[in-house]
Parts: C-alpha cells; structure tokens; sequence
C-alpha cells in the first residue's frame, strides 16, 4: 500500500486516483482478516486517511479551480498531511507496533 499511496500524492500521476481507490476497497474488504491483531488499527488508519484525504480533496477542490495558487497550497498541505500519515504507519508497521488514532 506505500506504494501505491505514495504514487496517489505524486503530481502528475495519471492513474493516482484509481490506484488509490483500489487500495481503499483492499483495506475494506481485508479489514475483518486483521480484526483482534494489532494490524487491525493500520487498516483502520489506511482507511481514514485516504476518506479523509479525499474529503479534503474534494472541499478545497472550488478554491483550486477558482483561484489557483490558493487551491495549489491547500492541495500541497493536504498531500504533505496525507504522506505524514502514510510515512507514520510504515514506521509503526516495521516495528510491529499499532497505529495510535
């Protein structure tokens, strides 16, 4: 999922977003597999980011399209926001440790 979350922040990648909604329905549909397990709380936190991601994506996406830089800056915060998290629950992944929320 690294991979392909990072790929979802990369300006200019083409299919960012099919990748990343791929990667949301495997974290869905395997979420029951890790329930119990300390892994449980990384599905939960994959899951998260990429609605909250999107949600943001989406709210700020008028400003963008309105007034650009303003809308280029949001959209550079949220993608730093979101690689944050995806870099925080590698680190946490490797260790074998759960995710805090």
């Amino acid at each position: 999922h690294l991979i392909v979350a990072v790929a979802a922040v990369v300006p200019g990648a083409q299919v960012s977003i099919a990748l990343l909604l791929i990667a949301l329905l495997m974290d869905m549909v395997k979420k029951d597999d890790a329930a119990g397990t300390w892994q449980a709380s990384h599905f939960s936190w994959r899951i998260r980011s990429v609605l909250w991601a999107g949600v943001l994506y989406v709210i700020t996406l008028p400003l963008f399209l309105l007034l650009y830089l303003p809308g280029a800056i949001a959209w550079a915060v949220i993608s730093i926001w979101f690689l944050y998290r995806i870099v925080k629950g590698m680190v946490r992944m490797n260790a074998d440790r759960p995710v805090d929320a």
